[in-house]
């Protein structure tokens, strides 16, 4: 099933920004709960068929990472583990435990925001999808970036003001 070089070329930017856009508003929800803000959006066929956030600290679960949460809710909407033409938008780029996930559910193809230069496995640290497994997602980094490490910035100054340091 996946996207042909000539479908990624008509996915346009305001398409990318409108989707990283509902990330960013799930990243903010995150950061209001007390979780490291990033916010994922799984589409297909222009649908949103499947949202997540961050909710380790809520859920004291090490997995529950935006783009997992978003993965499994996918999966229950499609009936299936195969989620073939589906784009994942998240704030931040994916961590390894993520990417793999990505890779083993065959998502075609992933737009992350900010980079992650101490986790990132689409390019910043590691690239996991450049590697010779099965799949190999399509990737886009830098959609609305700016809003994306914002929201991470002040978190994190935030975090750091309340803990006096």
């Amino acid at each position: 099933m996946g996207f042909d070089v000539d479908t990624i070329n008509m996915i346009d930017c305001e398409t990318d920004e409108r989707f990283m856009r509902q990330a960013l508003e799930l990243a903010r929800e995150a950061a209001a709960e007390g979780e490291v803000p990033v916010g994922a959006v799984i589409v297909r066929d222009g649908t949103v068929i499947a949202t997540g956030r961050n909710r380790r600290e809520v859920g004291r679960q090490a997995l529950a990472h935006a783009e997992i949460e978003a993965i499994y809710g996918a999966c229950a909407a499609l009936g299936g583990w195969r989620l073939s033409g589906c784009t994942l938008y998240v704030t931040l780029e994916p961590c390894p435990m993520c990417a793999g996930a990505i890779i083993n559910a065959r998502i075609d193809r992933v737009v992350y925001g900010a980079p992650d230069p101490k986790a990132g496995s689409c390019g910043s640290l590691t690239d996991l999808f450049g590697m010779p497994f099965n799949h190999q997602p399509l990737c886009d980094g830098g959609v609305l970036e700016e809003a994306c490490a914002g929201v991470l910035r002040d978190f994190f100054r935030t975090l750091r003001q309340q803990r006096g340091g």
